[in-house]
């Protein structure tokens, strides 16, 4: 099949934020641009590290693209290995300001929306693989409160609440520091090769379980 025919992965990334001059997790998903893993066409784009800006891009690659998967990708500085998320909550309670001077605090993603919703990626059999092929990887409970999980929300209640993506599978994959910017860390190569397991991975299960699961949870005071 021509690679103009297969159905297409999106991967994101962040820019570099905070005072950086790097962040891995667009460097590793511009290397898979253009791809193609598992029957599928990989497309990447750079999200700004900023609230509202970031979701406005990645909805704009959604229409583009219609992609059969979303994984958007964020640095956690500090953690050890791959973390792939489980959980969106409904909202935004930032410590530091982003990359426009933000710093909201305390305020729903989407008022009235549901309090969480869960990721619709494989959580147990990614990161399951991840460790088969010796790489450091865990699910994580929590997505922080900054733009990562501000994305993360963004996506997973589109992908609820809108018909025109029944069926796509999306989720989130924090990933630690390059060695030159601190410890824990990993290269970029086993950022790349970690990315890679997520997508073959999550693509094998579409079909599984149709859209995202909503947690009804009340939002937390």
């Amino acid at each position: 099949m021509p690679p103009s025919d297969l159905p297409t992965v999106l991967l994101t990334g962040f820019d570099p934020f905070g005072g950086a001059t790097r962040n891995p997790s667009s460097e590793a998903v511009q290397a898979l641009h253009g791809a193609t893993l598992a029957g599928h066409r990989v497309q990447a784009r750079e999200l700004p590290t900023v609230f509202g800006d970031a979701w406005q891009v990645l909805h704009a690659a959604l229409r583009q693209h219609r992609p059969a998967l979303v994984v958007c990708v964020g640095q956690a500085g500090g953690r050890q290995g791959l973390h792939i998320e489980r959980v969106a909550i409904n909202l935004d309670d930032a410590s530091i300001p982003d990359n426009a001077g933000q710093q909201p605090r305390d305020r729903p993603i989407e008022p009235g929306a549901p309090a969480a919703y869960f990721s619709s990626l494989p959580l147990q059999a990614v990161v399951a693989e991840l460790r088969a092929q010796g790489l450091p990887a865990e699910v994580s409970n929590s997505a922080g409160t900054f733009v990562c999980n501000h994305v993360l929300y963004r996506l997973m209640h589109a992908l609820a609440t809108d018909p025109e993506w029944r069926g796509t599978r999306g989720g989130f994959v924090h990933v630690p520091w390059l060695p030159e910017q601190g410890s824990p860390s990993l290269d970029l190569g086993g950022v790349v090769r970690g990315l890679r397991v997520v997508v073959e991975v999550s693509t094998g299960a579409i079909g599984m379980h149709r859209g995202p699961v909503e947690h009804t949870a009340s939002l937390p005071s």
